[in-house]
């Protein structure tokens, strides 16, 4: 089997408008009505477990709440929670991020981590901090959503939900949004989930057996040999393959 070949023509087939739909859930799908990155983060971060219980959560969020002050966000929001989260962690995540938008915007924090040494991991690590660094609030379930400083790639988390992130403020095309600058195009790590990791090996493209953030720079480097300048325009098309159990 030819794999850019599949892989390319995976991506034509998929690359269309209504392959995300009500019929066809993607967390995206509530991500580009809004078309706002702070909005867009909130949904990637609680993109974990069933899509369909993912995009009912956060179909039950009023993202107006960003622009509201402390008190009105936790009267609002004190009886949501999902999964790994209670309702303080939900507030917490909305309070940290308005506060933030007060005083600068994501790509701003993320670019002054990444220009350096042009280092995805260093942006996101940018970014992680500042959230942090509005409240001193802590759980176990927000420091499952929002994640942590990563110094480390073997043994050290995917960063799937963060990288899913990136991956639609950076690309454009019909299922990406491509609200920041396409500078950090070519740099992009791929969002490794279970279906990606496992599609990867089938396909002969990761040999790493540890699912890690090694295991997502491997498959990444592997997909740059198909397309240097845009090896993300794959990861749909790779989740995609093994959600459908195509192979």
């Amino acid at each position: 089997m030819d794999i850019k070949k599949r892989l390319d023509a995976e991506v034509e087939k998929r690359n269309r408008i209504g392959e995300v739909s009500e019929d066809n859930l993607d967390p995206i799908l509530v991500a580009k009505r809004y078309n706002n990155p702070t909005i867009s983060l909130i949904c990637a971060l609680f993109s974990y477990g069933n899509v369909k219980q993912i995009v009912k959560f956060l179909d039950s969020l009023d993202f107006s709440l960003l622009q509201k002050n402390d008190e009105e966000i936790k009267n609002a929001l004190e009886n949501h929670y999902y999964r790994f989260q209670k309702s303080d962690d939900v507030i917490a995540l909305f309070v940290a991020l308005k506060r933030l938008n007060k005083k600068t915007t994501l790509e701003k924090i993320f670019h002054d981590g990444y220009k350096n040494k042009k280092n995805i991991i260093d942006g996101l690590n940018s970014v992680i901090s500042c959230i942090l660094e509005q409240d001193s609030y802590n759980s176990k379930g927000y420091s499952f959503l929002i994640g942590k400083v990563t110094t480390k790639t073997k043994g050290a988390g995917a960063l799937k939900r963060w990288m899913m992130f990136l991956r639609w403020m950076v690309r454009k095309d019909n299922i990406d949004m491509g609200l920041w600058s396409s500078e950090y195009l070519q740099d992009l790590i791929i969002p490794l989930d279970t279906h990606t990791f496992n599609v990867s090996k089938k396909l002969g493209l990761l040999e790493r057996k540890t699912y890690d953030l090694q295991a997502a720079i491997e498959l990444t480097e592997a997909l740059k040999s198909f397309d240097v300048n845009d090896p993300m325009k794959y990861d749909f098309a790779l989740y995609r393959l093994g959600q459908e159990k195509l192979l």
